[in-house]
């Protein structure tokens, strides 16, 4: 139990549903069915928080203890009452006796001294101990970001449909999940018929009804897509492949062999 790494929302303390599951001697899974099998008893920003998007990646990156979740579509957060239905949903005594430990010691923030009541030497050093952290994590952030970058752009052209396809699932895993690869691939098209100078959409229509005439299958035709029309035209390539890298490094993705 005091092992705990604390976390925090809304200005109280919140369990991840891997600690909830390690604490009761549970699974995640269970802890999920119960969620799941009561949904009505349970209350937004009451018994939980559900983080996704944009909120569940700014917290990823100011909660060291989420890392591992940065590829799950939601984060779900338990506040104290929301530990208290798991403990009535699991009803052993391994699950009272620690969410009465919980109770007064990790959920009882009143109960940790304030940092303005420390000591001033006291301040002084914890001022120090977090600023040399933050200055280790912006550094190692950054090396990562660099070896990052420079997998990207080593992009193998003789390969570029499947590294790019790659990258675009890992582009869409930032914003929050496989669903967002349209909306990524739109963006990108988007780009590629500005500075190319052209319609994609007219492009793929075209190349259809040459096939039609050559006398191809109408289900080979329907599956062509835009990334077709793009690997007919060298240039179209050079800017398709530099849109995606230029968007991998905004989004911060990981490097190929992650």
């Amino acid at each position: 139990m005091n092992e705990l790494i604390p976390i925090e929302m809304q200005n109280q303390r919140v369990l991840l549903t891997s600690q909830l599951a390690e604490c009761y001697g549970t699974t995640e899974r269970r802890i999920s069915e119960n969620f799941n099998r009561n949904l009505n008893r349970y209350i937004i920003g009451k018994h939980f928080y559900c983080l996704e998007g944009e909120e569940k990646r700014e917290f990823i990156n100011h909660t060291q203890i989420a890392d591992s979740l940065k590829n799950a579509p939601k984060i779900y957060l338990w506040t104290e009452r929301g530990a208290l239905l798991h403990a009535k949903s699991l009803n052993t005594d391994k699950a009272w006796a620690v969410y009465d430990e919980l109770v007064e010691t990790y959920f009882n923030i009143h109960n940790q001294p304030r940092f303005s009541e420390l000591s001033p030497q006291l301040q002084f050093l914890i001022n120090i101990e977090t600023a040399q952290q933050q200055q280790a994590k912006a550094l190692q952030a950054t090396n990562q970001r660099i070896d990052n970058i420079g997998d990207i752009i080593s992009l193998d052209t003789n390969s570029w449909r499947e590294d790019t396809r790659k990258l675009i699932a890992r582009i869409a895993q930032k914003m929050g999940g496989n669903e967002y690869i349209r909306d990524v691939q739109k963006e990108i098209y988007e780009l590629v018929n500005t500075r190319g100078a052209v319609n994609l959409k007219i492009r793929l229509t075209n190349k259809r009804r040459r096939m039609a005439d050559e006398g191809v299958c109408k289900s080979k035709r329907d599956r062509l897509n835009k990334v077709d029309v793009i690997a007919d035209d060298k240039k179209l390539i050079e800017i398709y492949t530099a849109i995606v890298k230029e968007m991998a490094v905004k989004y911060g993705v990981e490097s190929k062999s992650a």
